[in-house]
């Protein structure tokens, strides 16, 4: 029991710590936070109508999310946040260019 003690209390002074607010404080923490908002986007438009689906666009944002994860695993130091935010994405797009297709090509009864 002991030892749960202390592991909780290095976690809490982690968690608090310098290091912490620093991270928690900067660019490298607040960008993928709020770039999450496209895949979380994305995904929520999967519940809809394949026909409002933009093939351009979820093209683009393929293409975008793919040189973004590069880039997470590129700047030092790597940025996993910003990389696990844009797999997501490129995940999510991909679904949506798979319901695009099947609609506009290969559905016959949306012809």
């Amino acid at each position: 029991m002991a030892s749960n003690g202390g592991a909780g209390r290095k976690l809490f002074e982690y968690l608090t710590g310098k290091e912490m607010r620093q991270y928690l404080t900067s660019a490298h923490f607040w960008g993928p936070a709020v770039t999450w908002g496209i895949p979380l986007a994305a995904i929520a438009d999967t519940q809809k109508d394949a026909q409002l689906i933009s093939g351009k666009m979820t093209l683009a944002l393929i293409l975008y999310s793919s040189a973004f994860m590069r880039f997470a695993l590129r700047v030092k130091p790597k940025n996993l946040l910003l990389f696990a935010c844009h797999f997501t994405n490129v995940n999510a797009q991909t679904i949506q260019a798979i319901r695009f297709l099947k609609y506009h090509y290969f559905d016959e009864s949306s012809a």
